[in-house]
């Protein structure tokens, strides 16, 4: 079986208030040359289809169209999982007409797929978390786990917290049990996946992504994933990698477009994965184009800025400009050099003496609380944190967290 992992696509995402929709058009008619050229069986959304649960219908649209010419009549299956962006019950609620075109839509951990027919394949067992899917002469078990928030993790996993009302449990220790219950659906005979939308521990983000997992609350280990799988298709981190401590098999396959000018000097790629029941994945990286680039442009002067302008102003790149002056850019400037450079983004005026105390501070801030605190953790103590003490400061900082995610 041919797979192909993509996710994070943020349909109807801007930048700055610049709409990234045609973008994310050229990108998806690519996609499509490419699902067909390495000719795919079953496509993997892993989640945040959307950037907001209230996408423009322009999205909406692009979305559905991508997904009939993936389809190809119902011969290939694509599988779509909700990520924290996604409003569940609207992104599940073109599942019944999507059938006869091979989609799967799963909305929360909870959602049961209906059997029977998809396309020209077939669910033959699903329950609350689990597909089984018989497509082309191969059964794959596939564990699908939509973004998983406190309250729709709690409700896949009553008995469990039953039994846990005594002692502390951790969401990472309910992730794992949630694992461990699905992954005996697991046969030899089958191919064994997973598919999920969260944070794993020591995954690094790409910049743009909207956090789940500040203060503690939402990150899980990477061993909490079942041993049987072959491939855990993860979405949320929006820069291509492996998962820390999974033997290569749990990857993040990235945001296709680079969303911030944190993103840009990685290389943005979806992942195909070959497999067979009992056998190790063969995966191959796919890498994406570069539609619009965004760029920083360093200038040393006012004149010079404008130069680049008047000089670079039929290129097609989104620009943030770091100025260096002795003084403030007049505004008669500002204006000149954003006619001549439509995308400019930002003018950002680099102040000769300007405190490095206040640039170093925003680098701190830039940073996720768990390095800063082990930084200053190690610097006063002379040794690493433990995890439990990590974690106790962690949790007591999200508690709150979870009502923001929403």
């Amino acid at each position: 079986m041919r797979i192909l992992h993509t996710g994070d696509w943020h349909l109807g995402k801007n930048l700055e208030g610049h709409s990234r929709l045609q973008e994310q058009e050229a990108f998806l008619q690519d996609f499509v040359q490419i699902v067909e050229e390495q000719n795919i069986d079953l496509i993997i959304i892993a989640g945040d289809v959307y950037d907001t649960s209230n996408p423009p219908a322009a999205a909406e649209k692009l979305f559905y169209d991508t997904l009939k010419k993936l389809s190809r009549n119902g011969e290939r299956i694509t599988l779509v999982i909700a990520g924290n962006h996604d409003n569940p019950e609207r992104l599940v609620a073109a599942g019944p007409l999507a059938r006869e075109h091979g989609i799967i839509m799963v909305g929360t951990p909870k959602t049961i797929v209906p059997t029977g027919a998809y396309g020209c394949h077939e669910v033959v067992v699903s329950g609350e978390g689990y597909i089984e899917l018989k497509m082309n002469g191969e059964n794959a078990v596939i564990l699908t786990i939509p973004y998983p928030s406190e309250k729709r993790l709690n409700e896949v996993l009553y008995h469990e917290m039953e039994e846990a009302e005594e002692r502390a449990i951790t969401y990472g220790e309910r992730i794992k049990v949630l694992f461990d219950n699905l992954s005996i659906h697991y046969r030899k005979d089958t191919i064994n996946l997973v598919t999920s939308h969260l944070f794993a521990m020591d995954s690094e983000e790409g910049g743009s992504e909207r956090s789940i997992q500040l203060g503690g609350s939402y990150i899980v280990s990477g061993d909490c994933f079942p041993t049987d799988a072959q491939y855990i298709a993860l979405g949320h981190v929006h820069k291509p990698q492996i998962v820390p401590g999974t033997n290569k098999r749990a990857r993040y396959s990235g945001s296709p477009l680079h969303y911030n000018k944190k993103e840009i000097n990685f290389t943005k790629k979806c992942f195909v994965v070959e497999v067979k029941p009992q056998e190790e994945a063969i995966i191959e990286e796919i890498p994406f184009k570069v539609y619009k680039p965004i760029e920083v442009w360093k200038c040393e002067s006012i004149e010079a800025a404008i130069e680049r302008c008047e000089a670079e102003k039929e290129r097609a790149v989104y620009v943030y400009l770091e100025i260096t002056t002795d003084r403030y850019i007049r505004e008669d400037e500002i204006k000149q050099m954003k006619s001549l450079k439509a995308d400019i983004l930002e003018i950002l005026p680099k102040i000769d003496g300007e405190d490095e105390e206040e640039a170093a501070l925003e680098q701190l801030t830039e940073q996720p609380i768990s390095d800063v605190f082990k930084a200053f953790y190690k610097k006063e103590r002379g040794v690493e944190v433990e995890d439990e003490v990590l974690q106790v400061l962690l949790n007591l900082l999200g508690e709150e967290e979870e009502d923001e995610t929403h």
